[in-house]
């Protein structure tokens, strides 16, 4: 499989408030399954359990969040607040992604930034991940898109190609390995779909994390839930983090002693990334020009890893 990702990052944020069409600005091209998210954010990466430990271990808690689901009328599913939700024996289900706050980015070679909700490890100014050659780096971006081809989905490279024209995916040959990966089914079970062995006790974050959407989503209409902040709290994310940590794979079984402790670091984490969302949500909502010289001040004067710039790439190619 070969990208032409320069320039591009459609993978990484949420593009479609650029795009008038609404049929290429859908928000449902790439689930895969019948429940629709509770949550607003687009095409949120979901992460394993391990990859989930690793980032709670690096002390960037702060940079995730859990995503559930509604539930039809003959689906599985448990009432937990004002929602009907998805559930694998009364539990609800749910995964863990990387948050996307809303940012200054000019993808697709545009000449002015926009505020768009962008992942939190993508910087503003380069377009590429600060995590990219890191430990913390998830498994579901680095084979992507992979997945979407195995399972005859279109890719976010093929929309951005419909909707800005230029090439994207240059080769569409499949990762074998990549594709093995999928985690679908069952076997997601305690592996990266987690299961909440407390539904009586979790109704005011579920409601919080439903309403959860970006300030630039409520802005252009994107989403129908609105919160007060327009983010779920701390405690809300770090009490799904601690299940997810403590989930062993295969099984609904969950460690009280590893929740206990990921719950712990979760609302103990005080990242560059916390502080950068915080900043990022400020500045947005109080209309400021999206400048993604901005980044400099928001991200990398916090502590947020460099990335090497595309003219080093070009050079080691």
């Amino acid at each position: 499989m070969e990208l032409r990702c320069r320039g591009c990052a459609g993978c990484c944020l949420d593009w479609r408030p650029l795009v008038a069409d609404a049929e290429i600005g859908g928000p449902d091209h790439e689930r895969r399954g019948s429940y629709p998210p509770l949550d607003g954010t687009y095409n949120l990466v979901p992460l394993e359990r391990d990859e989930i430990r690793a980032v709670l271990d690096a002390g960037l808690a702060d940079a995730l969040t859990p995503r559930l689901w509604a539930a039809g009328p003959d689906d599985p599913h448990v009432e937990v607040g004002g929602h009907r939700v998805a559930a694998v024996a009364g539990r609800p289900a749910f995964f863990v992604g990387l948050r996307k706050p809303p940012k200054p980015v000019a993808p697709f070679d545009r000449d002015e930034a926009s505020w768009l909700p962008t992942c939190v490890f993508l910087d503003p100014e380069t377009l590429q991940c600060r995590i990219h050659e890191d430990d913390l780096y998830p498994a579901e971006c680095a084979d992507y898109p992979s997945h979407n081809l195995a399972l005859g989905l279109e890719s976010e490279c093929e929309r951005v190609e419909t909707a800005f024209g230029g090439e994207r995916l240059l080769s569409d040959d499949v990762d074998r390995d990549a594709g093995e990966r999928l985690l679908l089914g069952p076997q997601a079970i305690g592996g990266k779909v987690f299961c909440h062995p407390r539904p009586d006790e979790i109704g005011d974050a579920v409601d919080r994390l439903a309403s959860e959407v970006s300030s630039e989503s409520r802005r252009l209409g994107r989403a129908s839930g609105e919160a007060a902040s327009g983010d779920a709290a701390r405690e809300d994310r770090a009490e799904f983090v601690a299940v997810a940590a403590a989930s062993s794979p295969g099984t609904l079984a969950i460690s009280d002693h590893h929740y206990e402790a990921a719950r712990e670091r979760a609302l103990a984490a005080s990242s560059w990334v916390g502080e950068a969302i915080a900043e990022w949500t400020r500045l947005a909502d109080a209309g400021a020009d999206a400048d993604a010289d901005l980044a400099a001040r928001v991200e990398d004067e916090r502590g947020a890893p460099p990335t090497p710039g595309w003219t080093a790439i070009d050079d080691d190619e």
